[in-house]
């Protein structure tokens, strides 16, 4: 049993990430009818907001220290940042310990203009034009961000940990009643998937519960009504792209500590994320979030020792059967609207 709840905390981690990202590319999808081959390399521009705050975060200037020299006898340059040097030592610290959080602040402004000048200087051009000709330019801009944010921070990852606080592992078996050291867990894990679940729930009571919200929801069911009534929907609908961006950015920065940044990790789900859209139903927000975190347990099953050995090579394409059955029962998807997919 300690197996199993371990395998699905690792599902759970990863289809947090899928459902984040799944679910911004439906809010695109369900608003502007655009199918954005470029979301994963949002997710790539917030891990590297994270990256970038980091790097301004440790910036610092030098200074000679009389009372200390090196082993020719010459007095030590030493390195000061400024963020300790205007907050004081152990304030200053403090703050570039807790870089990925702060880094949420620094990226939700950035992840909105980027939205809204991706959608007013590129995708609003492609509104009326077959989704094939959408996804070759989305997927040309995806590329050319990728290889941007390679010329800036090189090809290598960059470490972005998380803060000392949060950095350790726990025992959740001794929470829930197993023997000590059944289930050590990573603490940074359960945080980014708490995250994901707010980030989740955030999204959803804003389309829900506001009015703003509610007349996104209209215009995705009628948009042609809407815009009779005299409701300027193309602007709430760009709104709403800068907030998918947001979404798949703040997505990103919180994945840094869990895996290094790199240049082309938004083509790295990318793919993953549109099956786990077309799974979840095209268009349907709760089957983005549901088929994430389902295939996500999934993936971390066929990931044990016994799938692998079992079956070979099976954690690399389980995702990918699942998402052929359930096309092949339901082509709409799991919780699709009828139609859509289907002709």
């Amino acid at each position: 049993m300690d197996a199993i709840l371990l395998q699905i905390l690792n599902g759970l981690d990863k289809g947090s990430a899928y459902a984040l990202i799944a679910l911004g590319l439906t809010l695109i999808f369900g608003t502007l009818g655009v199918v954005n081959f470029a979301h994963g390399a949002l997710f790539m521009i917030g891990a590297f907001c994270a990256v970038t705050l980091q790097k301004l975060m440790n910036l610092s200037y030098v200074t000679i220290d009389e009372s200390q020299t090196d082993f020719l006898g010459n007095p030590l340059k030493v390195e000061t940042p400024y963020i300790e040097a205007w907050f004081g030592p152990e304030f200053g610290a403090t703050i570039i310990d807790w870089s990925v959080p702060l880094a949420i602040l620094f990226a939700i402004p950035i992840m909105l203009l980027v939205g809204y000048v991706m959608e007013r200087g590129l995708i609003k051009h492609f509104y009326k034009r077959p989704h094939a000709d959408q996804i070759l330019v989305t997927f040309g801009l995806a590329i050319v961000l990728q290889e941007i944010v390679k010329y800036f921070f090189g090809a290598n990852p960059i470490q972005t940990p998380p803060p000392d606080a949060l950095s350790g592992s726990i025992d959740l078996g001794t929470m829930i009643g197993f023997d000590p050291n059944a289930i050590i867990y990573p603490i940074w894990r359960l945080v980014y998937f708490g995250f994901a679940v707010a980030i989740i729930g955030a999204v959803f009571s804003f389309l829900q519960f506001t009015t703003f919200g509610m007349v996104v929801r209209a215009g995705m069911a009628d948009r042609e009504t809407v815009g009779l009534l005299g409701i300027n929907i193309d602007r709430r609908f760009t709104i709403m792209f800068g907030i998918a961006a947001a979404v798949a950015g703040l997505a990103g920065v919180m994945y840094g500590p869990l895996n290094p940044p790199n240049y082309h990790m938004g083509m790295d789900f990318l793919v993953l994320s549109f099956v786990v859209v077309v799974v979840g139903g095209m268009g349907s927000l709760p089957g983005a979030v549901l088929a994430g975190f389902l295939l996500g347990i999934l993936e971390s099953f066929a990931s044990t020792t016994w799938a692998t050995t079992t079956i070979p090579g099976i954690n690399q394409i389980i995702i990918y059967l699942v998402a052929i059955i359930v096309l092949l029962t339901r082509p709409r998807g799991l919780m699709g609207r009828k139609g859509v997919m289907e002709e």
